[in-house]
């Protein structure tokens, strides 16, 4: 019978952080990751505001000397039209860069920093069962060699992303409002790269705007590239080992024949089906953070660094609880939390429904609106003195109107 004071499921950026931010304060933690490290996962463009939650925990330095590809922003893509928003030229106050990153090494690399200081973390751990209630959390697992194991704990974090650990067991999982769309994808070498296709993300809408292509370029001259759309065309892009995806990456017009000849690192994989939502984030002695709450698309790169906020917010307010003080989860967790995610959601449906796509392709932007969305791009959706923030819902829809209605002649 192990005894620790905070158990976190999965040793991802959500676990990584909080288990690091909990350690610092002196709380005895205890990671399980049902993996062994590295590991693959999607998810490699980054968002300035993470960097935030990095620096936080310490981790920066460890990250840095890995040499990732430095990102400064993000390039949109229809027809001949491009967009390109910097982050060195945003509305809020934050970083004006941040990393593009193969999330294997990236991920070990977070998760071997809280190890350096002081986190245990078993790996190859799956966790069987959660009692759980307002002041003590009894949970097994089962370690690699099958054997059971069981420990308590006065809380519990839920890291465990998509593998929702807490959202199974306790029936928390939601339906979700959008359509079911997926993502078909490779890594492939990129030796034709000009040095100004480093520094970004790249968005290529197509299909008349139902479907887009990312291009992620890493530093080891590599890149991932896939097309995201309805689980249909993914399903036929992904078929005969991807043949129609490699085609038709390799034809893009936009893409000039950037990856033509090049050899892909690994075959195309597909992921179906990828938008989950919970009925709650919280419940009496856990916690959910990173994708183990919700995850919307992939358009806007939110993934790791709503993973990392939620890891921070939770560690402080469970710290908080467990000092003794009386913590308002709803309104101090989960609505905001929820918040920033509702911005997100704004940009996705925007984006698919061609709001977005009508502000962003637009022939004209106000600057201070594109610094204003830059911020949203950047990952800083919480910052209410940014009027895109607080006024997402309203200001999205009629911005786009308006849009199409002065623009005697919008881009197609």
């Amino acid at each position: 019978m192990e005894q620790v004071d905070v158990l976190i499921i999965g040793a991802g950026p959500a676990g990584a952080v909080s288990s690091a931010w909990l350690n610092k304060n002196k709380y005895k933690v205890l990671v399980l990751e049902k993996q062994k490290f590295p590991r693959f996962v999607i998810g490699e463009s980054l968002l300035p505001h993470c960097m935030d939650h990095l620096a936080e925990v310490g981790f920066i330095d460890n990250v840095k000397k890995h040499g990732f590809q430095i990102k400064t922003g993000a390039s949109f893509y229809r027809g001949d039209h491009k967009t390109d928003f910097l982050f060195a030229d945003q509305f809020t106050n934050g970083w004006s860069w941040t990393w593009q990153v193969k999330r294997a090494d990236f991920d070990n690399i977070l998760i071997n920093s809280a190890i350096e200081q002081g986190v245990p973390v078993k790996f190859e751990c799956e966790v069987k069962t959660v009692e759980s209630n307002d002041t003590e959390q009894v949970t097994t697992y089962t370690d690699n060699s099958g054997k059971t194991h069981t420990v308590k704990s006065r809380f519990i974090i839920d890291a465990s992303g998509y593998g929702r650990v807490l959202p199974r067991m306790f029936n928390l999982d939601a339906p979700v409002s959008t359509p079911p769309r997926g993502a078909v994808f490779c890594h492939i070498q990129d030796t034709k790269r000009k040095p100004e296709e480093s520094g970004n993300i790249f968005i290529h809408s197509f299909n008349e705007n139902s479907a887009w292509i990312w291009v992620i370029p890493f530093s080891d001259q590599t890149t991932s590239i896939g097309v995201v759309s309805d689980s249909s065309l993914v399903q036929d892009f992904y078929a005969d080992n991807g043949a129609k995806f490699l085609q038709h990456i390799r034809n893009f017009p936009e893409l000039k024949g950037r990856f033509t000849s090049e050899k892909t690192v690994f075959e195309p994989r597909t992921i179906l089906n990828y938008a989950v939502g919970v009925k709650q984030l919280f419940g009496p002695g856990y916690v959910l953070c990173g994708n183990s709450t919700e995850f919307l698309d992939p358009v806007f790169s939110s993934g790791v660094t709503l993973a990392t906020g939620s890891g921070i917010r939770a560690a402080k307010l469970t710290h908080k609880t467990l000092s003794g003080e009386k913590v308002d989860w709803m309104n101090d967790y989960e609505n905001i939390l929820r918040r920033g995610i509702d911005v997100f959601r704004t940009f996705v449906l925007g984006w698919y429904n061609g709001d977005m796509q009508t502000i962003i392709y637009s022939k004209t932007m106000d600057p201070e609106l594109k610094r204003q969305i830059c911020s949203v791009l950047a990952g800083y959706v919480w910052d209410e003195n940014n009027p895109v923030v607080k006024k997402h819902k309203t200001l999205v829809p009629t911005l786009a109107k308006v849009i199409k209605i002065n623009q005697s002649d919008p881009v197609q």
